[in-house]
């Protein structure tokens, strides 16, 4: 029985039956260092490389004909939602790296929905992607587990929840914005400062929570559960938590909304009620996004280099796509306060 099983091994296989993901199993490496094989590429190790051109000519695998215009490098960018600016100014750093690269992009939505995911993991599978790039989505277990056993590499930006250990990260410093943010609103003047907070169950959220409560805390200030009000980042939440902040009986002098999309909602809230920022009400939001600067007024904001994460993505996924380690697993690049037109201080009755 065991020697028929060596046959099996070594022998060569029926010609044009065995798969890639075979070959791979058998060479002990990732189906995508298989796939850069087969195409001719550079970035594979001579040792590496002889054993799976060994496995290749003894099992008969022929390259299927590559279609007019075929690239042989994908990359899989994954958002769960593509209705954002903050969404294009990801994609916007993934395109620079990936395209001086030689490195094709494709860009999917799953929506939050496993149906839409299990689309795109079927999809994934058909044009044998060289990596994918997750943006505040969390991955279905049995998903993530599909992506080890084809041997893509993943990486995740900003993650919705805790990812596994193997897989990197690559963030904002959000804790130290939405303090930074905050305290520039207490440096005004301001003491009642509310929150458009986040949806929860992103880890971002949390943490710019978090950084508000500490700089409140610092001030010798408690957090005021009326003045932190839910949004889920876009502008239609941040104008009704503006909203629902204007009702209070004693409403805030200033507010902290975590997406720069929830402060122009909560902005529109103001207009509409004859308020005008930041004489009646500073506002501060987080992003940085281009539409901003020319708001009115122009937004005081946390910028996040949103650009730049997607850039490091790409780079860390095609390193791993070469089976190299990332300097960290973790990586969280730096916020800075950009003070513009919409904050002031605290107007005195």
């Amino acid at each position: 029985m065991a020697a028929r099983e060596a046959d099996a091994e070594t022998a060569p296989e029926a010609r044009g039956k065995v798969t890639i993901t075979e070959i791979a199993r058998r060479a002990g490496v990732s189906v995508p260092t298989v796939s850069r094989v087969v195409n001719g590429r550079s970035d594979v190790s001579p040792q590496t490389r002889a054993r799976v051109e060994d496995l290749l000519q003894r099992h008969g695998y022929r390259k299927r004909p590559a279609a007019p215009g075929t690239r042989a490098a994908l990359l899989d960018l994954v958002f769960n939602d593509l209705d954002s600016p903050w969404a294009v100014e990801i994609i916007r750093g993934v395109e620079e790296v990936a395209h001086a690269a030689g490195v094709g992009t494709v860009v999917s939505a799953i929506h939050g929905r496993t149906g839409d995911a299990r689309e795109w993991m079927r999809n994934l599978r058909a044009r044998a992607s060289d990596g994918v790039i997750l943006v505040t989505s969390a991955l279905e277990p049995m998903l993530h587990e599909e992506l080890r056993i084809l041997g893509v590499p993943l990486v995740v930006v900003d993650p919705a929840g805790s990812p596994a250990l193997d897989v990197p990260t690559i963030g904002a410093a959000n804790w130290s914005g939405g303090m930074a943010a905050t305290e520039h609103l207490l440096s005004l003047g301001h003491r009642r400062i509310a929150l458009i907070a986040g949806p929860p169950r992103l880890l971002c959220s949390r943490a710019r929570f978090d950084g508000y409560r500490a700089a409140l805390e610092g001030a010798g200030l408690a957090v005021d559960d009326c003045l932190v009000v839910p949004g889920d980042f876009r502008p239609e939440s941040g104008f009704a938590g503006g909203n629902a902040l204007l009702d209070l009986p004693e409403p805030p002098t200033a507010v902290f909304a975590a997406s720069d999309q929830m402060a122009l909602g909560a902005i529109e809230a103001l207009r509409q009620r004859g308020l005008r920022v930041p004489q009646d009400m500073s506002v501060v939001g987080f992003d940085d996004l281009p539409e901003v600067r020319w708001s009115a007024p122009p937004l005081t904001t946390v910028r996040q280099p949103l650009a730049d994460m997607g850039k490091l993505a790409v780079r860390t996924v095609l390193r791993l796509a070469r089976d190299e380690q990332p300097d960290s697993p973790r990586v969280e690049l730096g916020t800075d306060l950009v003070v513009r037109a919409s904050t002031a201080p605290v107007a005195v009755v």
